[in-house]
């Protein structure tokens, strides 16, 4: 059977305060030709910055670059349904979980509905409150388990932070959150690419090239292509190893056995997935990490492990 094309859908969680509603909108005014939709509760609890609205119809707001904004009450299935039937004129969709849920298991409702597929769970943090609050009798709890469902965590505010105090706080959100890549951030400025994956239009097709990432001077970016069949599988594990330090890596590659697949890491997560359009030539990855520099030794270790004998091409991303 041909395979089937598949939305990838963002959970974005984390405590009351942290800056979710900051991100949302930083990632609208940067989505570089990304149709985005942002699911939520109600308006009310994620207010659009204002001029990127362009219309409003029922319980849907039109924004700038093709996006949209809905809201889905109670019956959180219900409104994916409805996002997934109108998957052809969507890149990626970001669900905004409330202050207080837990967005590992959003993350998990999507298995009810055909046609999403959950790309990562990025929680919030406030730098400055999260370890006074996780010692909270009534928000330990919830807290706890925010930073426990996390691939990438964002640790926001960090500019109120003392220096000195930075790496314990780190190390605590490390043991709390095993699985998760850290990404520092002000204001909740993250690039796009690495909340959302290389997702954009014709993404990774080998056509379009890879865009400038925000906020550059924090990431290092490095496309590569190469014509070998793979061992898709040894290769995913390769790149999401936390001794390579990337914080995503995406793309297609031809495996030796299952054919044409997409792959997906973020953090230590990795997911492969048949491609619904192998008219690819060539395999290729775009692979990020953040606050340090790409190993291009360990990275070419990683290649030839999955069989990668030659590398047609690396483009380090401006």
């Amino acid at each position: 059977m041909a395979a089937v094309a598949q939305l990838p859908v963002t959970v974005l969680g984390g405590y009351l305060g942290a800056g979710k509603t900051t991100l949302v909108n930083h990632l609208l005014r940067h989505a570089g030709g990304r149709r985005i939709a942002v699911a939520v509760n109600d308006f009310g609890a994620l207010p659009i910055d204002k001029d990127l609205i362009e219309g409003a119809e029922g319980n849907v707001l039109t924004l700038s670059g093709g996006c949209i904004c809905c809201t889905f009450g109670s019956d959180l299935v219900a409104g994916l349904m409805e996002l997934a039937a109108r998957a052809d004129t969507i890149d990626h969709v970001v669900i905004e979980a409330s202050g207080v849920a837990l967005p590992g298991a959003i993350g998990q409702s999507l298995s009810l509905v055909a046609g999403l597929v959950l790309d990562a769970v990025v929680v919030v943090v406030d730098a400055e409150t999260v370890q006074e609050r996780a010692a909270d009798l009534y928000m330990s709890d919830t807290i706890t388990r925010q930073l426990a469902d996390a691939d990438l965590l964002i640790v926001n505010k960090i500019d109120l932070v003392a220096a000195d105090t930075v790496g314990r706080l780190e190390a605590w959100l490390a043991q709390r959150a095993p699985t998760a890549r850290l990404i520092r951030a002000e204001m909740s400025a993250v690039a796009t690419d690495v909340v959302l994956g290389y997702s954009g239009p014709r993404a990774l097709d080998g056509k379009t090239p890879p865009q400038p990432l925000h906020s550059t001077a924090a990431y290092d970016t490095v496309s590569i292509a190469f014509a070998e069949r793979v061992d898709a599988l040894r290769l995913a594990k390769g790149l999401a190893d936390p001794a390579l330090g990337l914080v995503r890596a995406k793309g297609f590659v031809h495996d030796a056995v299952r054919g044409w697949l997409t792959v997906n890491v973020v953090g230590k997560r990795y997911s492969l997935a048949p491609m619904p359009d192998a008219a690819a030539r060539a395999g290729r990855l775009v692979c990020i990490a953040h606050g340090r520099p790409i190993d291009r030794s360990a990275l070419a270790n990683v290649l030839k492990l999955a069989a990668v004998d030659k590398v047609l091409e690396v483009i380090p991303c401006p």
